[in-house]
């Protein structure tokens, strides 16, 4: 399993940081902003290996199923 921020996000995110810094920003004067949205991805593959099965309720939930 693997649940985190999407990737995407965080680049566009640190690219509005790099651009306050080149506009003159001081890096300790930006706030701390935490990601907003995440991706859930399961890969039942490796959960068989292992002997795992997930509850449906949460591979409904999952924005990615690795089979």
């Amino acid at each position: 399993m693997f649940y985190d921020a999407i990737p995407v996000e965080q680049s566009h995110r640190v690219a509005g940081f790099v651009d306050k810094i080149f506009e003159g920003t001081k890096p300790g004067d930006l706030s701390v902003e935490p990601p907003t949205t995440f991706e859930l991805m399961i890969n039942l593959k490796t959960a068989k290996g292992l002997v795992l099965s997930a509850p449906q309720s949460l591979m409904v939930r999952a924005n990615e199923l690795i089979r």
